[in-house]
């Protein structure tokens, strides 16, 4: 399908039909985009399918459409993005072995595997195990877990989350992270990778439901698929395979060792911690593994800034969703994320319209439709390794990833409280509209690292996430207590599943007022020559402060 005959089939021309609103985000609006992009005409919108090229063709016809231009490399509207996509087969190998008794294991039971190899076939022989604590490596917070221990060749077991998660008075870890507030050190992504930079040949994550904010479920739901980065030959990570051990598993693995996991636990939790291997164990695996190469696409925006049009302010949201799976109760196969993230790149269209609207900004504005979000943030990735527009000019980040439905609120919820300046910002324009802030109810589950802002983070581009799950919404309409049965409902229910999508029961004045934020926020910021800050002890001013020349 071409572009054009995809936007009149969408019924698309140069101005959309809608009357145009410079300062108030449309609730009907919104509506339109998402119910569009959740239809079956994109069949769920997945990277490397018909529904991909569906959806390119129809964002680059709105985003042309609004007067933007192309903000991609070479003039283009897309960036290319290349995802290595992988599922292991039927287990040719698999267990432990202690002494001179194996233990067989069985996948999604004992253990959860994937990789990230380019091969046809992963093999894990007799590698030796080695516990690492929580894995942590944070010189700036006085802490090391590794001790200078060799992990080349072994398989390194990790706890989830941060060291002072569980900390109790006294022990050294209180304090030094973020307690219930998960750091970047207690996400998964952390470990795998802290363990691939160290050399080891496989990780595994212990796995408990308080410390990870999900069961076992959660973990093996992908069914031992997973995507990357294409990567060169010279940069392929280490791990042959990485994922989790179930907790009662981990306990027997340990004290077949002759170790108690829970005292190590509890010695996790000192500075003066050390690893220690598993005497006598080693873990085996033997896979073939599915392999492909997808090209898929960012998306990519942009309004000139009239006077700085090298400084750029960020805007965000993930077009993909899950494609196509088994039929739910009402026959509907495709996992189309109406909410997760549909309604997010509706806010954008949104907020391109309204800076349209008005006189040119004085820095540049990009938009980004981002691919791969649901595989591991990996479309915004692959832009903070090759951006189009220079990270250290980059102001802001501001991300808007799955918004409440229930109506308007009382408040809004900050994400990543203490990180940076822009939750002064949202305070600030919260307050204009007669709102107050909220902190995320369930810090714990480190949502500050789990959505595309965070590529941009760990460059050091100052971020502001909106996502409606972080806390319950204190609604205008029933209280906190309808905003958690609506957190409830669609976390319980219809998360990245076929039902998240538009019914009757959406009520988007509340989510108009979050995408209204995100606009003034950004707005305030693209008639300025403010660069907003870190605040002291976030992990990502460093990395900030070392670009700060090219700010001056």
């Amino acid at each position: 399908m071409t572009l054009r005959t995809l936007t009149l089939a969408l019924g698309l021309t140069a101005a959309l039909p809608l009357p145009l609103h410079a300062q108030t985000i449309d609730p009907q609006r919104l509506e339109q985009s998402v119910r569009t992009l959740a239809s079956d005409l994109f069949q769920g919108r997945a990277p490397g399918t018909i529904g991909e090229e569906r959806t390119i063709g129809y964002l680059i016809a709105r985003f042309e459409a609004l007067g933007l231009e192309p903000g991609g490399p070479d003039g283009q509207w897309t960036q290319t993005v290349p995802l290595l996509h992988t599922k292991l087969g039927q287990a040719e190998t698999l267990g432990v072995a202690q002494g001179d008794a194996t233990t067989p294991w069985s996948f999604g039971q004992q253990v959860y595997l994937s990789t990230l190899q380019p091969k046809a076939h992963v093999t894990v022989d007799k590698a030796p195990l080695i516990f690492v604590g929580y894995g942590v490596s944070a010189p700036e917070r006085g802490w090391d877990d590794y001790k200078g221990a060799d992990l080349k060749g072994k398989i390194a077991l990790f706890l989830i989350n941060d060291p002072d998660f569980a900390a109790a008075k006294g022990d050294d870890a209180t304090g030094k992270f973020g307690g219930k507030s998960m750091t970047y050190y207690g996400r998964w992504t952390y470990k795998f990778e802290e363990a691939a930079r160290r050399g080891a040949i496989g990780a595994l994550i212990v796995h408990d439901t308080p410390g990870a904010g999900y069961g076992w479920n959660v973990v093996i739901s992908p069914g031992g698929e997973n995507y990357d980065l294409v990567r060169t030959a010279d940069t392929l990570i280490s791990l042959q395979m990485q994922g989790w051990i179930a907790g009662d598993a981990a306990s027997t693995l340990f004290a077949g060792a002759g170790l108690d996991l829970a005292a190590l636990r509890r010695q996790a939790r000192s500075k003066r911690f050390k690893p220690v291997e598993l005497k006598g164990a080693t873990f085996s695996a033997a896979f073939p593994v599915r392999q492909e190469v997808v090209q898929s696409a960012n998306v990519l925006a942009r309004i000139p800034g009239a006077k700085r049009p090298d400084e750029t302010v960020m805007y965000g949201a993930h077009w993909d969703a899950y494609g196509k799976g088994a039929p739910d109760a009402q026959g509907r196969i495709y996992r189309a994320g109406a909410n997760d993230d549909a309604l997010g790149v509706a806010g954008l269209f949104e907020i391109a319209r309204a800076f349209k609207a008005g006189s040119a900004p004085d820095r540049s504005i990009l938009f980004a439709a981002w691919t791969a979000e649901e595989r591991g943030l990996l479309g915004s990735e692959h832009y903070a390794q090759n951006p189009v527009w220079p990270i250290d000019r980059t102001v802001a980040n501001l991300t808007i990833d799955v918004l409440q439905t229930g109506g308007k609120a009382k408040d809004v919820i900050l994400i990543g409280k203490g990180q940076n300046g822009l939750e002064d910002d949202l305070a600030a324009f919260a307050g204009k509209q007669g709102r107050v802030v909220t902190q995320e109810s369930l810090p714990e589950r480190g949502l500050f690292y789990r959505a595309d802002h965070f590529s941009m983070a760990k460059r050091g581009v100052p971020v502001l996430l909106m996502m409606g799950l972080a806390g319950a919404s204190d609604l205008v309409e029933g209280g906190r207590a309808a905003g958690q049965a609506w957190i409830d409902a669609y976390t319980g229910t219809c998360y990245h599943q076929a039902c998240d999508a538009v019914d009757d029961t959406w009520k988007l004045d509340g989510a108009a007022q979050d995408v209204d934020l995100m606009l003034d926020i950004g707005r305030d910021l693209a008639y300025s020559t403010r660069w907003p800050e870190w605040k002291p002890g976030s992990e990502f001013k460093a990395a900030r402060d070392r670009s700060a020349a090219a700010r001056k």
